[in-house]
């Protein structure tokens, strides 16, 4: 620990001791480690299909069955994808986030009554 973090762990409130250890840190690192990547892919994709709209209108227009084309087949799969990315996000929370949370609350306010 630095000597700013080492000071905040002996004086500072219940909050900024428990911001200061390891437990906070690792839950900290374990969420970056998923919403950053995640992020960045559905941006990435989000970009593409803009992307694709403005610069490859005739790929766009592509019919793929009657009056359904490329277009509005990878529009839906905008939606797809954010359903998609919502449920590996709450069930990545469920399993790792939401337990070390508890753990963390805990300790702050003591076992729950």
């Amino acid at each position: 620990m630095s000597t700013i973090e080492e000071r905040r762990a002996d004086t500072g409130t219940v909050y900024e001791r428990v911001q200061a250890g390891p437990e906070f840190a690792d839950l900290r690192r374990r969420l970056r480690r998923f919403v950053f990547p995640m992020s960045a892919a559905f941006l990435v994709w989000y970009l593409a299909y803009v992307l694709l709209a403005s610069y490859a209108p005739e790929f766009m227009a592509t019919k793929v069955a009657g009056n359904i084309n490329v277009g509005i087949v990878v529009g839906l799969l905008q939606f797809v994808s954010t359903f998609a990315i919502t449920t590996v996000y709450v069930r990545f929370a469920n399993r790792h986030i939401d337990p070390a949370a508890e753990r963390i609350r805990q300790q702050i306010e003591g076992p729950a009554r």
